[in-house]
């Protein structure tokens, strides 16, 4: 009676959306995070980009973190418990809030969304590094100077590509980042909207 029980709490908890998604921005592209979080049977699943990368079943516990690697990066899904028995779930990356840590990253690396014949781009420049991605995969890159800056140089499909840099004049902005595919500037990406929360 029990089994029967505990076997359709848990086809009911597996019927619906997830419990906690989050946009992840990473150096090869954006990643979205899913977790579902079974409350009557502790049931436990994590996804990227619709690959599973945990699943428990039937754990008694139903607080606590779940810790995971992607990419090179540290994940903490935490669990807390709040008034009326329901849960919160906050995200952890690298040691920092989900908020904190898109907000680094929307300094580090700067993205454009391109469209290009019938395909569209996604390219994303880390400007520590100065490494260029273009749809999820690093690409060679050659770097030249100009009289007002330098120009990254690769190519996006079958065109010509190239990231400009130079100073704004103003210090509060500093260097400016501009993209062009045959000379054709496209616009940027943004990481994180206003009114988007954490």
């Amino acid at each position: 009676m029990a089994t029967v029980l505990l076997r359709s709490l848990h086809n009911l908890e597996s019927l619906g959306e997830p419990t906690a998604k989050w946009n992840i921005p990473l150096n090869d592209g954006n990643h979205v995070i899913e977790f579902e979080h079974g409350t009557a049977t502790g049931r436990r699943l994590v996804t990227i980009d619709g690959k599973e990368v945990i699943h428990r079943d039937w754990m008694f516990h139903l607080i606590g973190d779940e810790v995971f690697t992607f990419n090179d990066n540290k994940f903490v899904i935490r669990i807390d418990p709040i008034p009326g028995l329901k849960y919160s779930y906050t995200l952890w990356v690298n040691g920092k809030s989900y908020k904190n840590f898109v907000q680094t990253q929307s300094k580090i690396l700067e993205t454009w969304l391109a469209n290009v014949g019938n395909e569209e781009y996604r390219i994303v420049l880390d400007k520590q590094t100065q490494n260029v991605w273009v749809n999820g995969e690093q690409v060679e890159t050659e770097n030249d100077f100009t009289d007002d800056g330098a120009e990254i140089l690769f190519s996006v499909g079958d065109l010509p590509a190239a990231i400009r840099t130079y100073s704004s004049g103003k210090r509060n902005i500093g260097i400016t980042f501009s993209l062009y595919i045959d000379e054709v500037e496209i616009d940027k990406e943004t990481l994180l909207k206003e009114d988007q929360e954490a």
